[in-house]
């Protein structure tokens, strides 16, 4: 396997960069906005432009790739990044704020295009599972290795800003040395929401309410945490016990699905949700060992979800249409994560910390209630026709372009 890696070595590492400096940035704005003063639906609406500059990114990253070529727009997007950073250190106010996430939102979409895109130039299908394996890796350890960064120092102080730069500037040394040649320009996404819909109806809902969810969750967990009075360290501990959790249910959720409809196992992840959901809002923990443990689980419904989604969209597709088809969902489950970081926040200034969960539990029933009405609306697809269960990770943004990665669009690949 790692013969298999090594063209592409300095991408990973680059990559894991980049992932450090999300993983920080996404834990240490929303607790420095708190510290701030700021209001968690304020904190949301920031949230919510970012998602909408990411998806702006992913639409027009493309055309820029085109005009000037990956190296350069790579450079850019990365020092983009930087700046962000430390602006947000320097210039503490909402205005600024806005304008700096909104850039981070259209440069990170950039960045992992074209780090995606180079992947995919350097994979043929003989070793693309083990690429896409390793880029999936470098994604979880990179965000865990980034929260927990946040124990070094305080978020009032300008550190942990410096040490996000440095990690998004570091990003550019691994792709500035490779030796792999500059791909092929990215798609441009395309989406045609009626035939998504007609597809998958659950598909559908499902990743527009796996962006709500995971949105809401992204931009208010840590403000959840400083609010139920936990530490720094207790805070990052809490958001990578959650990812864990995903981790480890991930697959078992998936081979489940691989044996029976897969939406009776989004209906059951769904319940899951909804019950650890109501645990929060009406028993909140006071001990670290019962909030790590609800955390686990319910970390462990809200990443598999998008997977079960995203195979459950593909058995349904026609051959040769997964990369179309998991296109339309990302831009779907895009759009889910605009809206969720601001229901969390108004929930969270109308009624407390609970609003969080609150919005978990509105967006799970939603899901919950959709998906028991499709069963008795359309058969199951046969085992036969059943495709195989894959890891989709939500644990950063995804652009349409790593689904060019994914084992899955192989047949694509050939033809």
């Amino acid at each position: 396997m790692l013969r298999e890696l090594r063209p592409v070595a300095g991408l990973l590492v680059s990559s894991f960069f980049l992932l450090i400096g999300s993983g920080l940035t996404g834990i240490l704005l929303p607790l420095r906005a708190g510290l701030e003063g700021w209001s968690p639906s304020t904190i949301g609406f920031m949230g919510s432009f970012y998602a909408a500059c990411f998806l702006a990114g992913c639409v027009l990253i493309p055309r820029l790739v085109r005009r000037v070529g990956h190296v350069r727009v790579y450079a850019v997007v990365a020092t983009i990044l930087s700046i962000s950073l430390m602006g947000h250190a320097v210039f503490v106010s909402v205005p600024f704020w806005f304008l700096f996430r909104g850039a981070a939102g259209f440069a990170i979409a950039g960045a992992y295009m074209v780090i995606e895109s180079w992947l995919n130039e350097q994979t043929s299908n003989e070793n693309r599972g083990s690429v896409f394996s390793a880029y999936m890796v470098v994604n979880i350890v990179g965000l865990m290795v980034g929260q927990f960064l946040l124990v070094t120092s305080e978020p009032i102080l300008t550190t942990l800003f410096i040490f996000a730069a440095m990690a998004y500037a570091a990003a550019v040394i691994p792709t500035g040395v490779t030796a792999a040649i500059s791909p092929q320009p990215p798609a441009e996404v395309k989406i045609d929401l009626r035939k998504l819909y007609n597809t998958s109806p659950v598909a559908t809902l499902g990743a527009a309410m796996t962006g709500f969810t995971v949105g809401a969750w992204s931009f208010q967990a840590p403000v959840y945490g400083a609010q139920l009075g936990l530490s720094d360290g207790q805070i990052a501990a809490m958001l990578i016990v959650a990812m864990i959790g995903g981790v480890a249910l991930q697959f078992p959720l998936g081979r489940a699905s691989d044996q029976m409809d897969r939406r009776l196992i989004m209906l059951l992840a769904t319940a899951i949700g909804l019950i650890v959901s109501i645990i929060f809002v009406l028993l909140e923990p006071t001990t670290a060992i019962i909030l790590f443990s609800l955390m686990f689980f319910f970390g462990g419904v809200l990443m598999p979800l998008y997977s079960l989604v995203v195979a459950h969209a593909n058995d349904h597709a026609a051959p040769g249409e997964f990369v179309e088809t998991s296109s339309g969902l990302l831009i779907v489950y895009g759009v889910g994560s605009m809206i969720g970081p601001v229901i969390a926040g108004l929930l969270m200034d109308a009624i407390g910390r609970s609003g969080m969960f609150w919005t978990m539990i509105l967006g799970y029933a939603i899901f919950a209630g959709f998906t028991a009405y499709r069963l008795t609306q359309r058969e199951a697809v046969s085992e036969e026709e059943r495709g195989d269960f894959a890891f989709s990770p939500v644990g950063r943004a995804q652009t349409p372009e790593v689904l060019q990665l994914d084992p899955r669009s192989e047949e694509e690949a050939e033809e």
